[in-house]
């Protein structure tokens, strides 16, 4: 008796978050022929043969699921977005009746991301972006593009290095407080209610009503929704946003790599940020942050800006000066009412308040003042479907700033500066749409109107004092981006 058996295209699929993908595909011919003939010996039973045969099989699967995992895990996946935006540009200076305006901004801005999993527990993530505007030199070196803002605003065609950090994760207490540790550089951009406008589906981690800037820093975060509200967690925050007193990696006439000198007038701003959701079931997320900034950049009280210092240490002009505190609390509502109708359902409202705290140390000042100076701002915001496209939406949103209202908000993506930080009224409507309905074809067309009633806030120069203005900026926008 001949017993053939064969084994056709063996395949292992491995479940995503949103869609299942497949990562091994292995064609297996596997031909067993038995065969038993008469003879001095007994024959064995065909059930027995099965038997092998089945552990055989069992030993194969788990060898091929050994190939998965390790495929799963020992690898970088890659992704890119690609965006082509023109923006048409008008300042207007009501008080002087100066005008300057742009009828043809064009950039490209490519993100190169990057994810591996050596492990369950260990990630990375990592991000190259390129953000240039057409026409522009190779390498621009401006002073004030530091590197919390120099791959989110159009310059050169240089690829900079936008996020890159590890995460860890685990839990504790028997699992009732899972928790994770990270370190690195992130984007920290188009955070929470800033991803509506950028036409994002998911927020990055900071509110975006007061952060909005690539950070360097370490991150622990705890899943406290077990212990506290539905859907909590909370995250703390430690880093550096400017690293004073390093010019270079050797001083000029002496051997001190990276130190800083004694007395130094340009010393280190560091940032402790506390950030998560307080309330979140899925319709309505409730958000908080509070930043606390320390050796803020301002100047020495009674002395013009950009003076010499009378020790001759340097000049009067973005000094260490004292602290800043700001803070946000920010709801969105995914669906209006309980399943009133289809449209309410799949419409999105928000609304955010802040505070800004600038506190001056004695002898300086702080946006032009040497006493604590409060700064307060709202937004409220809009989005429902465009009832022309399959997956298209409108946008509608408004932003309103005190004098003193300053966030860091400097990695804003907006040609005309952070609409968030305005001191005065920002008034905004967009439309997100898939071009030719294709989903790996983002697009937006997009209107914004700033009113500045008092000096602009576009680089968070504490050493500049607001004065009242009236000056007005618009920017019509249209991007095209590719991702995939």
């Amino acid at each position: 008796m001949k017993l053939n058996l064969q084994i056709w295209n063996i395949k292992e699929y491995k479940k995503g978050e949103k869609m299942n993908k497949k990562i091994v595909g292995l064609s297996l011919i596997t031909i067993l022929s038995i065969s038993a003939f008469a003879g001095d010996a007994p024959k064995k039973s065909d059930d027995e043969r099965l038997n092998k045969l089945e552990k055989k099989i069992k030993s194969l699967n788990k060898k091929l699921n050994k190939v998965r995992a390790h495929d799963a895990y020992d690898n970088i996946k890659f992704s890119v977005d690609f965006r082509n935006t023109y923006d048409n540009l008008e300042y207007k200076n009501n008080d002087t009746g100066e005008k300057a305006t742009n009828d043809g901004l064009f950039t490209s801005r490519v993100l190169l991301n990057m994810k591996s999993a050596p492990t369950t527990k260990l990630s990375f993530q990592g991000q190259l972006a390129a953000y240039s505007i057409w026409g522009a030199h190779l390498y621009t070196e401006d002073p004030s593009l530091k590197s919390w803002a120099g791959s989110s605003k159009a310059s050169d065609t240089l690829f900079r290095v936008r996020k890159a950090y590890f995460i860890y994760s685990d839990d504790m207490f028997g699992g009732d407080l899972p928790y994770s540790f990270s370190i690195g550089r992130r984007s920290a951009t188009d955070g929470f209610l800033g991803n509506h406008r950028e036409n994002l589906k998911d927020s990055g981690s900071p509110l975006a009503h007061i952060t909005n800037m690539e950070v360097d820093a370490g991150m622990i975060k705890l899943n406290t929704e077990k212990y506290l509200t539905t859907g909590s967690f909370i995250k703390f925050v430690l880093g550096r946003a400017h690293s004073g007193g390093i010019e270079s990696v050797y001083d000029v006439g002496g051997y001190s790599p990276y130190a800083q000198e004694e007395g130094d007038v340009n010393e280190n701003v560091d940032f402790f940020v506390t950030l998560g959701s307080l309330y979140n079931n899925g319709q309505y997320n409730l958000m908080f942050e509070n930043a606390l900034i320390m050796d803020t950049k301002g100047a020495v009280a009674g002395l013009p800006i950009g003076a010499d210092l009378p020790d001759g240490t340097g000049r009067n002009i973005s000094l260490d000066a004292g602290k800043a505190n700001l803070t946000a609390l920010s709801l969105q509502v995914d669906g209006v009412g309980d399943e009133i109708n289809d449209f309410l359902d799949d419409t999105t409202l928000f609304v955010s308040i802040a505070q800004s705290k600038y506190m001056p140390d004695s002898g300086k000042e702080l946006l032009g003042s040497t006493s604590d100076e409060t700064g307060s701002s709202f937004w409220l915001g809009a989005t429902f479907p465009d009832m022309l496209t399959d997956s298209g939406r409108f946008g509608v949103e408004y932003n309103h700033g005190s004098k003193y209202w300053t966030p860091m908000t400097w990695a804003e993506d907006s040609a005309t500066g952070s609409k968030v930080a305005v001191r005065g009224d920002a008034y905004e409507a967009y439309w997100n749409f898939n071009l030719f309905g294709e989903k790996n074809l983002p697009s937006q067309i997009r209107y914004t109107h700033l009113q500045h009633d008092y000096t602009p806030n576009i680089r968070c120069s504490g050493w500049v004092a607001p004065e009242a203005v009236d000056i007005t900026a618009d920017d019509i926008r249209l991007s095209i981006s590719y991702k995939y």
